[in-house]
């Protein structure tokens, strides 16, 4: 039993004794890495990765991709802004959700129902999408927000614990309903086998549509969670964001393949990732190198799984 469960959660807890390693090394190399305020600004900053990194375990888990989160993410903040500066907060929040909910049915419309490979879509449509952003706005950031935007009006303090209960809420609730409701079970059976999830009487393309419209909404969730802790609205945001999202869910041990994916693997990624990036800096490397070590991980996870896959 002690066998089986080690061999089920390898890439897990690997990725816990390399996070372990790197804070040990960080320790006695860098012991100001664990000032309070740089331990809070990464917790912080890695809060939006974790939001989206929930949604895209479940469209990985279902063998599909998505890649056009970056632009979804920058659509998303925009109109988060612009809602709040006629709206109530509540209604530029909800507002961003939907946004990005309508965005991911585009995509689950495209992929699940129209049967077009997830890879071609999310390519376009992040291409697309971005290019509209910038020729609706000129490419001017959204300013002039109200009090009650930044922090959602409170202090900076209690912001950031707002944040961070955001971020751990919905990887939470995600984890309750892919244990113990149909649909969350469905996921890991379409992508395990879809031919199989469909004797079984399931609906594998209602499932892959359901988990791009869970993508988008939780990328909107992410890019509010994001904006609101700055004073502008950046229309260049989400660049690269994709990429810092799909490295954390498949080092954390979400099959590339499809069909396995846990997410508190998922967490473990998004926090070692979170962790490297300031800590090239405290080591003395450049952290322009995390993007390197972003597109490392993927490649390593993809060889990885192509081995496992041959191996059986």
């Amino acid at each position: 039993m002690t066998k089986r469960l080690l061999a089920d959660h390898r890439r897990e807890l690997s990725v816990a004794a390399a996070f372990a390693v790197l804070l040990v090394a960080l320790a006695v190399r860098a012991p100001d890495f664990y000032r309070t305020a740089n331990l809070r600004d990464v917790l912080v900053n890695a809060a939006p990765t974790l939001v989206a990194a929930v949604g895209m375990t479940l469209v990985i888990v279902a063998r599909q991709i998505d890649i056009s989160i970056g632009s979804q993410f920058a659509i998303c903040g925009v109109v988060a802004g612009v809602l709040a500066k006629h709206a109530p907060m509540p209604a530029a929040a909800l507002g961003a959700i939907g946004a990005g909910a309508l965005l991911g049915a585009c995509n689950g419309l495209l992929v699940g129902l129209a049967r077009l490979p997830a890879i071609v879509v999310t390519l376009a449509t992040m291409v697309g999408w971005r290019e509209v952003l910038r020729w609706s706005t000129g490419g001017l950031w959204v300013r002039d927000l109200p009090a009650g935007f930044q922090w959602l009006g409170m202090d900076q303090n209690a912001g950031r614990v707002a944040v961070l209960a955001f971020a751990f809420a919905v990887w939470a609730v995600a984890i309750w309903g892919a244990r113990y409701t149909a649909a969350g079970r469905s996921i890991y059976a379409v992508g395990s086998d879809e031919a199989v999830a469909r004797l079984l009487g399931l609906r594998p393309r209602v499932a892959i549509f359901g988990v791009f419209v869970a993508m988008g909404a939780l990328t909107g969730l992410a890019a509010l969670v994001s904006a609101i802790q700055f004073v502008d609205v950046q229309t260049n945001a989400g660049v690269g964001f994709e990429l810092r999202v799909i490295a954390a869910t498949v080092v954390g041990g979400t099959r590339i393949t499809g069909g396995r994916g846990s997410l508190g693997g998922t967490l473990l990624g998004v926090l070692l990732l979170a962790t490297a990036g300031p800590a090239l800096s405290f080591l003395g490397s450049h952290a322009y190198w995390d993007r390197a070590l972003y597109g490392v991980i993927i490649l390593t996870a993809v060889a990885g799984d192509a081995t496992w896959r041959r191996a059986r």
